[in-house]
């Protein structure tokens, strides 16, 4: 009888081989791969956020892209003014952070509806949205950082040596930074899950009335949660200013705030491993297509997610695991009726 490893176990063989092909591709691909693949890690970073705030504690938040773009933009103004990535990095994880404390506090010690906090939450995505295309004019700036209305903000500083600007990141160094960083992003993440901290956001998610009767502030661990999930969409937005030096208020667009949910729910809930495969496989056919104009990419999309909604409702990796339970479930069936034959 085969035995599955340990959770120490496939985490490290998942370090093993995360680590062999991150160093491994840019050996081996072009840079335009590059460039792409190193966008496709800032979006499933953005995944992940959502992947753990909906998927795991139950809380389905419009506003993912909202931090994803918040954090964007404090690591440029922050890096613009200082000329030096470090605190720029850690101004792009903390603002973010701290409005979803002060956002999070209002509306779960409100005790709002699921389906109230999904609508304030988008509504505050299209607000960002509006004001910072509104920021055109010379008066609206961050020290030495102009915002730049729907302009965005462009020459943003890359990510640097600690105290060396002169030395920052390439193409290659931005592809290992940010492939790590989502990795780094899921071994964290799947660890606090295991955390007690993370079977309560689980048995909230089920059943939110029992854990309040078992004495937990279900209102705190959905704050917790939420800014977890919002200094998580902060850092990818940091990753994708950092890929092309750019920032604008398309992060706040309702077209690129719903991509997230879409990733996610054809990955699969519930699910960590899942939203990264969907933010790959769509990311993807999005880049792909968009080159070549072959297709109207937001209809491709929006079929592609009617298909699943409809054929696979559980997402890619449920629907395989639970494929694969059943195989394993109906060959332990035949095997002991083959035992008791032949007994």
């Amino acid at each position: 009888m085969s035995r599955s490893l340990s959770f120490p176990g496939q985490m490290l063989a998942l370090v093993a081989v995360s680590t062999v092909l991150l160093l491994a591709l840019p050996l081996v691909l072009e840079i335009d791969r590059i460039l792409q693949l190193t966008l496709v890690f800032a979006f499933s970073i953005l995944a992940l956020s959502l992947a753990f705030v909906w998927g795991y504690a139950g809380i389905f938040s419009f506003g993912q892209a909202a931090f994803f773009g918040i954090g964007g933009y404090a690591y440029a103004a922050t890096a613009i003014n200082l000329g030096d990535s470090t605190p720029a990095i850690v101004a792009g994880v903390l603002v973010p952070t701290l409005f979803a404390a002060l956002f999070g506090y209002f509306v779960f010690y409100a005790r709002l509806s699921k389906i109230f906090v999904a609508v304030i939450t988008l509504v505050m995505t299209l607000i960002l949205y509006k004001f910072m295309g509104q920021t055109a004019k010379p008066d609206y700036m961050i020290g030495n950082a102009r915002l730049g209305g729907y302009n965005g903000i462009p020459a943003v500083p890359p990510i640097n040596v600690p105290g060396q600007p002169h030395l920052f990141a390439g193409p290659d160094e931005m592809f290992y930074i940010a492939g790590f960083s989502l990795l780094a992003v899921y071994l964290l993440l799947r660890w606090s899950l295991r955390t007690r901290f993370g079977k309560i956001l689980v048995g909230m998610r089920e059943n939110e009335k029992r854990m309040e009767l078992l004495g937990f502030d279900t209102r705190l661990y959905k704050l917790l949660a939420f800014v977890v999930a919002a200094a998580v969409a902060g850092f990818g937005g940091v990753v994708f200013t950092n890929w092309n030096a750019f920032i604008d208020p398309h992060v706040f667009q309702l077209a690129f705030s719903a991509q997230p949910i879409i990733w996610v729910m054809i990955g699969g809930l519930g699910t960590l491993a899942g939203p990264i495969l969907g933010t790959f496989i769509l990311s993807t056919l999005s880049l792909e297509l968009g080159v070549q104009k072959a297709l109207d990419i937001n209809l491709l999309l929006g079929a592609i997610f009617t298909f699943f909604v409809l054929l696979v409702p559980q997402g890619i990796i449920p629907t395989i695991r639970n494929y694969l339970e059943g195989r394993r479930t109906a060959g332990g069936d035949s095997s002991e009726g083959a035992t008791g034959a032949r007994g």
